[in-house]
């Protein structure tokens, strides 16, 4: 989870994560000993997820913009800026996303809410076509 300023929205992703039975990794602004930059906060938790350290990563900055580029810069990840539940759901069925993108400016608790719930119970497509475009997106 990294997160370039403690807001509402990234403390109220935190608690969630762990009412969810989650312990997760903090980085940026969620870290006493971090960097706070989108940029450095979102390649932190996407090396987790590469190396893996995580199974997954929420990554959030003002738009959730610039922290999904900065996710997608690291070879193996396949991040998706969500504001709603369908899109996180598309996001993990038909991608297979690992790092999930926020915004600390647009995303509202009801929201919020809705996307982890999608996020979570979705699961990567078996379909073949789904894997082959997964497969052409980590070749890229």
């Amino acid at each position: 989870m990294a997160s370039d300023e403690r807001t509402g929205v990234a403390d109220a992703v935190v608690d969630e994560l762990r009412r969810r039975g989650h312990d997760p990794v903090l980085h940026g602004a969620l870290a006493d000993d971090e960097r706070d930059d989108w940029a450095w906060a979102s390649e932190a938790a996407a090396r987790d997820v590469a190396n893996g350290r995580a199974g997954q990563a929420i990554v959030c900055c003002w738009t959730g913009t610039g922290a999904s580029i900065a996710a997608n810069k690291v070879d193996g990840i396949r991040a998706a800026l969500c504001g709603d539940a369908e899109t996180a759901r598309g996001a993990r069925k038909w991608n297979d996303a690992n790092v999930l993108a926020l915004s600390l400016r647009t995303t509202s608790g009801a929201v919020l809410g809705e996307i982890l719930d999608a996020w979570f119970e979705a699961e990567p497509s078996t379909d073949d076509a789904d894997a082959v475009n997964v497969r052409h997106l980590d070749e890229i």
